[in-house]
């Protein structure tokens, strides 16, 4: 690889592509929109998967002090389903993990300029306020969030839905009864993460459907009354807030898939090429999947079709799978069903875990 990559975004994604592309002696240039470390709106989850491309890109998660979570609870109504995860996962903040990764990858000889916002991609370059950036390729990592010019194929895909993010201060009753766990609750038109993460507080992050937010107000307070009302979340009520609003996002392409195209040069990566839903898939490891398969396949010459084409086996049955059980669970007869059948077989809730997980032989081939 001749010429520098252009990675357009920090996240998880690009800070891994960064990373691997420095570790291989390749330049790159990663330009990042905002100018510090910040929230965003995920499940923070950092499943084995994860830990495990973080550590093959020299990386150490301990240093983070996250949260230990080796169970899964799952709550629809006053039904409760409970296993123990086929592996031992860490919570901890993308506030924290996103800015110490670009500090790894800056270290390992990335430049990444911080507060610089992407416009568009127009001939080839990155298009910024200051003016065009050349690249030897454009690796798009922006998350969630679109750039104009490169909007996802939305046909068939869950996008109706409005995401929340709020944390609480982990009280020692909060600690107990949610040590270890990752709590999800299905209610009517939506469902609800809750977990341990650092610095010894909770990350409550919830997605709705549009007519669910609407019959309650369209308004946070009124949505996060009515949640309290639901037994897996009633915990909550004397908790404090520490973020005086919530994040919030919309739009958001669940069951996203990117096609190869041999016309497109752009190498897409995390959201950008698979949006798995949040309600048992594993994102933010098939981000960092993603960057480190790319930075792999760039350095050996690979074209961005290609690419897409690996990942989207790697990445695919798990994203349709995931989607599937999204429709499924959140509908009313389905979340009850899903939480029954589980209560009855525990393990068929942990083979769930796994079966959205990226699968071992696509970490092997990536070399995680």
């Amino acid at each position: 690889m001749n010429h520098r990559a252009l990675i357009i975004g920090g996240g998880l994604a690009g800070g891994a592509a960064a990373a691997r592309l420095g570790r291989l002696g390749a330049a790159s240039l990663l330009l990042e929109r905002e100018t510090a470390a910040h929230d965003k709106i995920c499940g923070e989850f950092l499943s084995v998967e994860a830990e495990r491309h973080l550590a093959a890109l020299g990386f150490d998660t301990e240093r983070l002090g996250g949260a230990r979570i080796d169970t899964i609870r799952l709550h629809a109504g006053h039904r409760r389903a409970e296993a123990r995860l086929p592996f031992v996962a860490t919570g901890v903040t993308r506030r924290t993990l996103d800015a110490a990764l670009l500090d790894h990858a800056a270290m390992l000889g990335a430049e990444v300029r911080r507060g610089v916002t992407v416009r568009q991609i127009a001939g080839g370059r990155a298009v910024t306020a200051e003016g065009s950036v050349d690249a030897g390729a454009l690796l798009l990592a922006t998350g969630k969030h679109e750039l104009r010019g490169q909007g996802r194929d939305a046909a068939g895909v869950i996008d109706d839905l409005v995401g929340f993010k709020q944390f609480f201060r982990c009280t020692p009753a909060l600690r107990r009864a949610l040590a270890g766990v990752v709590a999800i609750t299905i209610f009517d038109g939506g469902y609800a993460g809750l977990q341990c993460v650092e610095n010894d507080r909770l990350n409550l992050c919830l997605l709705v459907s549009r007519d669910r937010l609407k019959a309650v107000g369209g308004a946070w307070p009124a949505l996060f009354a009515a949640l309290l009302k639901e037994p897996g979340l009633a915990l909550l009520a004397d908790a404090e807030a520490l973020l005086a609003r919530p994040l919030t996002i919309a739009s958001v392409p669940y069951g996203f898939l990117a096609r190869p195209d041999a016309g497109d040069p752009v190498w897409r990566l995390g959201d950008q090429a698979a949006v798995i839903p949040s309600f048992c898939g594993d994102g933010m490891a098939m981000a960092l999947h993603s960057g480190r398969l790319a930075a792999d396949m760039l350095a050996g010459g690979a074209a961005a079709a290609d690419f897409q084409a690996r990942l989207r086996g790697d990445v695919g049955r798990q994203v349709r799978l995931a989607t599937r059980l999204q429709r499924f669970g959140t509908s009313r007869l389905g979340r009850f069903a899903l939480v029954a059948g589980l209560g009855a077989v525990p393990a068929a809730l942990a083979a769930l875990a796994r079966w959205t997980r990226v699968e071992p032989a696509a970490l092997a081939r990536a070399g995680a």
